[in-house]
Parts: C-alpha cells; sequence; structure tokens
C-alpha cells in the first residue's frame, strides 16, 4: 500500500535528482516500513532540501538504491552525517553512491528519521531505521557493507555492534532477519558521547544537555564492540574540529583489543565533512584505501 507519507518520500527525492542533473527510477526508492515507523509520530509534508543538498522534514524514511552497472555481487549502505539534525546527501551519500558504483559496488542511501521531528520513537528512531535497512538491503545482496559518515557513522557503528539489540517491536517476517553487516567503515564518526567528548550535535540530540555517565556510556559505540564485531574501516582528518580525532583512535584501540581487523587512515588536513574530499587534497586519499580494503575482504 502507497501510503501519504510514501507518496512524498517519493516525489521530494525526484525533484532533487533532477535537479542535481539526474533522474532516478521511482521504483529505486524503497521505503522501510510497510506503514508508519514504530511509534508514529513525525513530520508532514514534503521533505525539506538546504542549498547544499542536506535534508530535514523527514517524512518517510526509506533506502535509495543505485545499481552498477557491472555489479561484483556486493553491496554498501551509506547514511550521511548532519548531527542528527539534517543528512548531507548532496555533499556525502550521493556523490559517495556514484563512486561506489563506479568501483562495482551496489549503493544503497539511507533516509533515516531525525529524532527532534517530532517521532514518538525520540532517540531511537534513527537506530530502528538503521537495523531495519540493514535488514532490508540484505534480502536483496549477498554481502553487506555499511559507510557511514559523522553522526551517520555514529548511527551505522551503532547498528553494526548491537545486531542483537531489539529496537522495535516486530512488524513483520523481515524482522525475524538478525541484522548483521560484513564491515563497518566510519568517515570522520562520532564515536563516544562520553566525557570530555560532549560538545557535538550528536551528543546533543541523543542524549541530551544533562545526560547521565550511563546515558552516554550507552549511546558511544566503542562500548559494543566485542570480538563479533565486523572488519572496520576508520578515517579521519587531524585538524577536525567537529568530531575530535580521538574518536577513531579510540575505536581503532578498541577494536585491536577484541582482536577486530581495523585500518585507520589518518589524514593530515581536510577538517570535517570532507565526503569524497577534494581533489588533489590529503581529504581525497580515503577512498580508494576503503575500496582496496573492500577488495581484500574476500
Amino acid at each position: 500500500m502507497i501510503t501519504r507519507r510514501h507518496f512524498l518520500l517519493g516525489s521530494g527525492v525526484v525533484l532533487f535528482s533532477m535537479t542535481a542533473g539526474k533522474l532516478f527510477a521511482r521504483d529505486d526508492i524503497i521505503p522501510l516500513w510497510p506503514d508508519d515507523p514504530p511509534g508514529g509520530g513525525g513530520p508532514s509534508g514534503p521533505i525539506k532540501i538546504s542549498r547544499n543538498g542536506s535534508w530535514t522534514n523527514i517524512v518517510s524514511p526509506a533506502i535509495q538504491r543505485f545499481r552498477p552497472e557491472h555489479p561484483n555481487g556486493e553491496a554498501v549502505l551509506i547514511a550521511a552525517g548532519g548531527g542528527y539534525r539534517q543528512i548531507g546527501m548532496g555533499r556525502e551519500a550521493w556523490p559517495v553512491a556514484s563512486w561506489l558504483n563506479a568501483n562495482g559496488y551496489t549503493a544503497y542511501v539511507l533516509s533515516y528519521r531525525l529524532p527532534h521531528e517530532q517521532w514518538q520513537a525520540g532517540h531511537l528512531a534513527p537506530l530502528q531505521d538503521a537495523q531495519r535497512a540493514i535488514r532490508l538491503v540484505r534480502s536483496f545482496e549477498r554481502k553487506v557493507h555499511v559507510l557511514g559518515f559523522s553522526a551517520g557513522g555514529h548511527l551505522l557503528g551503532m547498528a553494526a555492534g548491537r545486531p542483537d539489540f531489539a529496537s522495535y517491536p516486530r512488524q513483520d517476517a523481515l524482522d525475524d532477519v538478525t541484522p548483521t553487516v560484513d564491515s563497518a567503515g566510519l568517515i570522520y564518526p562520532v564515536i563516544t558521547l562520553e566525557a570530555p567528548y560532549q560538545h557535538t550535535s550528536t551528543h546533543l540530540i541523543m542524549v541530551g544537555k544533562d545526560a547521565t555517565a550511563s546515558d552516554e556510556a550507552r549511546w558511544s559505540v566503542q562500548n559494543y564492540v566485542t570480538g563479533h564485531y565486523p572488519p572496520t574501516f576508520l578515517a579521519q582528518a587531524e585538524d577536525d574540529h567537529t568530531s575530535n580525532p580521538y574518536n577513531t583512535e579510540l575505536m581503532r584501540d578498541v577494536c585491536r583489543r577484541n582482536h577486530v581487523p581495523v585500518e585507520l587512515i589518518q589524514i593530515s588536513q581536510g577538517g570535517h565533512g570532507f565526503g569524497l574530499g577534494k581533489a588533489g587534497t590529503p581529504a581525497a586519499l580515503w577512498d580508494q584505501a576503503y575500496v582496496r580494503w573492500l577488495d581484500n575482504l574476500g
């Protein structure tokens, strides 16, 4: 059944795709939920798109599929950042999807609910969407990797570490699938919400300014890394003033302690939010390293 939410989602995506110079088929937009998301609530009206291509007013969370000309049989689920206040589709998700396609990977771009947009599930809403998206992509694909940026890295890092956590009541048979992933790529991610790294928008939205230490620990990715965590790729600039570079160093170290294969690309300059990185700059080096790393996973 096509609900009002699903119709509005499709209209917004097609409009933006046309302005970006490329039109994608309506069939490649796949709503995550059979009807309203768990808990209900949320905004109404069309998706709001900023000048730089960031999305807010996420009425119907979904995945958008981008197929390569010569698929290699593996898929990457992408979650762009934006501090859980917006989703950076134009600067992160879609350029990365196109680049992955050029390397043979089918890309799925996740539009996840933003907690402050009146969803009854509150800060659980994005994690519910991420788990459902992983289940959905796994129903289509042989291998499922996740690639998250900034807050999207926090989201997919949490999802990768908590496949057995029931973040929402069972909706249908799809939810009988455990949402495991084959690898996690986390690019300038927010990993920890614990002191003294409490200045991020991710911290404010997910646990609030008056959060207890236990709240902060509960929403910190590193606390869910065990020997079962998937192989992990990390990249971050040393001059990142939004997400302290300690985040990726912490994640690397906890992966090593748990014998999880991990690679960290430390970039000399690039700041935060560089996406694929401008050609000729240090920030443009992580992408090929990531593809080589994926290829070597076998």
